[in-house]
């Protein structure tokens, strides 16, 4: 896209921390200040502006089309719809410091889910720091007077948090079974995603069909702040998923993190400053001892997934490199030649559950990124 090699891990990593973190206020304000509480109305129009947007980055060449069944996709596509749902909704009636308190609280329930479902049992550590990002996200919770009484937000938040789980698992394992980019798979699920969105949003909303009354979506005031609000936050959610993919081709996935830690913080600290969030010192306390977990949850994983990927190297090392020629030139290290693949191919390696997850529980939006 014209951006200096040097200069692509700052630009792609400031644009990814100032969209994602304004997406969550650009949301908050249209539920907040203009009063647009139709949470599965404002998700139908987030994807719609996704889906031109994915047909947009497609002509633009920055991930080769792959097409799949669509009956294939269809579960993923309602699971990404609940998510994404209830993740608006927990932002719309909960301050934005428990919603992004909800999203440090995704990490625990991933493992939860893996050794329940899937018998997957965490190494000690890691079950370690995610027993410290609960204690946090539970003192957080309870010592906050906003939440602790809000049985629905809780409901809400909580919620947002399974159905996240839930959903990173199934994409995750939808992504390896079908050999698709992150891309490419949103691609694909995105227009049955909006096809049930469209379905939903008349049942599920007040539509007020007899004389559009007020509290009703078609009997909303649309002042040109509102109509302005709703599309930059659209564009928002779009440019997320760009930023995203972006800055993962252009870094590694340990700065992905550090992006997603300073996301959490401008996000929590947005809060209090635009939306009235209280900060108590034991609500802090609580804070800090969650993103101390995750930031511990982070490093581990990295470090697994790094010893991980050299195990898996070490028998190509011990092979003659007139035979790495036949086996797709890996690399190897400094002076050893190195794959030829473009950087539409690493950033579609890279751009993956595994390698976007502890950064993205972090940074924290109402749509899918």
């Amino acid at each position: 896209m014209g951006v200096p090699a040097a200069l692509a891990p700052v630009i792609y990593g400031g644009i990814n921390v100032a969209a994602a973190t304004s997406i969550v206020f650009a949301n908050k304000a249209v539920f907040s200040i203009f009063n647009f509480h139709f949470t599965y109305a404002l998700t139908f129009i987030h994807t719609v502006v996704t889906l031109f947007g994915m047909q947009l980055f497609l002509r633009m060449r920055l991930f080769e089309p792959k097409v799949v069944p669509k009956l294939k996709l269809l579960p993923l596509a309602a699971a990404y719809v609940g998510y994404i749902v209830l993740c608006n909704l927990n932002l719309n009636i909960n301050p934005v410091g428990f919603y992004q308190i909800t999203k440090i609280a995704v990490a625990p329930a991933v493992l939860a889910i893996d050794y329940l479902y899937y018998g997957r049992k965490a190494s000690p550590r890691v079950t370690a720091s995610v027993l410290v990002v609960c204690l946090g996200v539970g003192l957080a919770t309870v010592t906050d007077p906003q939440i602790s009484s809000n049985l629905a937000g809780l409901a809400a938040g909580f919620g947002s948090v399974a159905a996240t789980a839930l959903y990173q698992i199934w994409a995750g394992s939808k992504q390896k079974e079908l050999g698709l980019g992150s891309m490419q798979l949103l691609h694909q699920y995105v227009p049955l995603a909006a096809g049930l969105l469209a379905l939903l949003v008349p049942l599920c909303e007040p539509m007020g069909w007899a004389g559009a009354p007020p509290g009703s979506l078609l009997g909303y005031h649309y002042t040109p702040g509102a109509v302005v609000a709703i599309a930059i936050s659209s564009v928002l959610g779009l440019l997320v998923n760009l930023s995203t993919f972006l800055v993962i081709g252009a870094t590694s996935s340990l700065t992905y993190n550090v992006v997603g830690h300073v996301k959490t913080v401008l996000i929590l600290s947005g809060g209090v400053a635009f939306f009235g969030d209280t900060m108590p010192p034991k609500k802090a306390a609580g804070i800090l001892a969650a993103m101390g977990g995750i930031v511990w949850y982070s490093q581990i994983k990295l470090g697994e997934a790094r010893t991980a990927a050299a195990a898996k190297l070490l028998p190509v090392q011990s092979v003659s490199l007139s035979d790495l020629g036949a086996a797709g030139n890996v690399d190897l290290g400094p002076g050893v030649p190195r794959s030829p693949l473009s950087p539409l191919q690493r950033r579609s390696n890279l751009n993956t559950p595994t390698a976007l997850a502890s950064g993205a529980l972090l940074g924290g939006t109402a749509v899918a990124r």
